[in-house]
């Protein structure tokens, strides 16, 4: 081994968290070996618990997404808005900044989506607006619907961690950049070490292990499907290898690269093609249709926003299992994805006020994210209700990794569409994989922002090791049965970003003053004024002095 190569290795071992470290890599490769070992077994289990809790802890996820988003909005317009990460000012231009918190939170899912989701809610609209499924009235409530679970909840989970996690960091002396640092004034600073913070460190690593590998595996089977329907190649468990190893090496030389000249180059390119994308199917969809359609659509959302977040389908027939069937799925999703890309957005916004923060990841994303389903989603939504192309065998089936290429095949020029929308599934990927590998790098190491290349280059194996062993071994059963187990770890992190938030506002109530109560108010027993020390008698009396 040479000099170089011995210096490599003693900086990995002496930079990793032991404990977070090896919990991690055993948790992760617990699930690998138990699906080896007993499949249905590890499977059943991972459903009885998936079904508890969706079945008792659903309101919960609801409400607490619900309060967050309310929590952003007001951080964005009000007088606590104006507290910054740090003394520094910020390391990237805002567009940087934004297409690297847009990339790496959840923008492969919002491509992968876009052209499918709204088919489901218009084949099975949701029963708290009564309408029938399949009927052009269900058209625009199924974009409403898609608009909700991809705009502000989603991306509030996200955005509360990264806030929570740079502020405490930035702004505290020797408070670590990892996930536990959150919850500093709850855990307390001195006890950022101690074994509630290592527990909260370590699901952390297991849900963005299992979250990212899952999601690679969605994408690894779209890229496989795409070949497939356009050019009849079925490459099988050979295939899946080949795609998700290709995807492991471009995401770790990106990852290698670091932020500057990985990260944040990957990002500005996945975003200009991104919107080439969405506006030449504006220009070649149903141009005004679209514009009709999203008015509505946006409306709508916008006015039925609150019963959206907590209609819970109580009183009606398959209410509930079709909340949890999605909007609890999709809510625990994000909070499975919520510590890595949390982790990210803390890494990427020293420098910024947490009104910055709050607005791009809340409403900066939300921008670029509506359009996007509007006019994709809408398109698909308009060729099927029309027939113009025939989107049944993804309804049907249950195959969203086919609808893009069915949309962009209606196109003229769908070949050049269907590559360009294939491409921009891998890099958004990429970028996402890059930055959640890092952020485990960083959780492993006890928060330091650069880890070693051997850390990084671990984890992304790791990741890709994941993602196709339980492809090829699971099938279907194996990719769902990770997708369980993820909202399995992302319930947890509904609490862990609750948490976050009250940490937030103890502190900022603390050090720059309460906004709803006066400073000196008591809020349980006595004033600490004593009857003894008040003075007596009426205000304004004046003791009379006759004797």
């Amino acid at each position: 081994m040479s000099g170089a190569e011995k210096g490599m290795v003693d900086e990995f071992l002496e930079e990793i968290d032991p404990i977070v470290f090896a919990f991690g890599a055993l948790l992760t490769a617990g699930v690998i070996v138990g699906f080896f070992v007993n499949q249905a077994l590890v499977t059943e289990a991972i459903g009885t618990v998936y079904g508890w809790v969706v079945t008792y802890l659903n309101w919960a996820l609801l409400v607490i997404v619900f309060l967050i988003v309310l929590f952003l909005l007001f951080l964005i317009v009000g007088p606590w808005g104006k507290i910054k990460m740090g003394d520094s000012d910020p390391e990237y231009s805002f567009l940087s900044y934004f297409a690297m918190l847009y990339s790496a939170g959840f923008a492969a899912g919002v491509v992968f989506w876009g052209p499918t989701e709204a088919l489901f809610y218009y084949d099975n609209p949701s029963p708290l607006f009564g309408i029938e499924g399949g009927t052009g009235e269900a058209v625009p409530y199924a974009i409403q619907q898609t608009l909700f679970h991809w705009a502000l909840p989603q991306l509030a989970v996200f955005t509360i961690m990264g806030l929570a996690i740079s502020y405490f960091a930035y702004n505290y002396e020797n408070v670590p950049l990892r996930v536990s640092s959150a919850l500093t004034p709850i855990l307390g600073k001195e006890n950022l070490d101690g074994p509630a913070a290592k527990v909260v460190d370590i699901l952390a690593v297991f849900a963005t292990i299992g979250g990212v590998a899952t999601s690679l595996g969605f994408i690894g089977s779209q890229f496989i499907a795409g070949l497939n329907y356009q050019w009849g190649i079925d490459l099988g468990n050979v295939g899946i290898l080949l795609v998700v190893t290709t995807m492991t090496l471009l995401f770790t030389i990106s990852m290698v690269l670091g932020v500057d000249r990985g990260i944040r180059r990957l990002s500005n390119f996945n975003m200009i093609l991104f919107v080439i994308l969405m506006v030449a199917t504006f220009i070649l969809g149903p141009t005004l249709f679209l514009l009709l359609l999203g008015s509505q659509a946006m409306g709508g959302m916008i006015a039925d926003f609150t019963s959206m977040s907590l209609y819970t389908g109580t009183g009606s027939d398959g209410g509930t299992g079709w909340m949890n069937s999605w909007t609890v799925f999709y809510w625990a999703w994000a909070l499975s994805w919520s510590p890595f890309a949390g982790l990210f957005i803390a890494r990427i916004s020293k420098g910024r006020t947490v009104r910055e923060v709050a607005f791009t990841g809340i409403g900066a994303t939300s921008a670029a994210t509506i359009p996007w389903f509007t006019v994709v989603g809408g398109t698909a939504l308009q060729y099927h209700h029309t027939g113009v192309a025939d989107f049944s065998p993804v309804i049907n089936n249950f195959t969203p990794e086919i609808s893009g290429f069915i949309l962009f095949d209606a196109f003229p020029l769908g070949t050049v569409f269907m590559i360009a929308f294939m491409i921009l599934v891998t890099t958004f990927f990429i970028t996402s994989a890059d930055s959640s590998t890092l952020a485990v790098s960083m959780m492993t190491t006890g928060g330091k922002a650069r880890p070693s290349t051997i850390n990084r280059v671990f984890w992304g194996v790791v990741l890709g090791l994941t993602a196709a062993i339980l492809m090829i071994i699971g099938g279907e059963g194996g990719t769902g049965a990770l997708q369980d187990a993820v909202i399995i770890t992302g319930a947890p992190f509904a609490f862990v970003c609750f948490a976050a938030m009250l940490s937030l506002i103890k502190d900022f109530g603390s050090s720059y003053g309460r906004v709803l109560l006066q400073d000196e108010t008591v809020l349980i027993g006595s004033s600490r004024t004593s009857e003894t020390d008040s003075p007596s008698g009426p205000p304004g009396t004046v003791e009379s002095d006759d004797d």
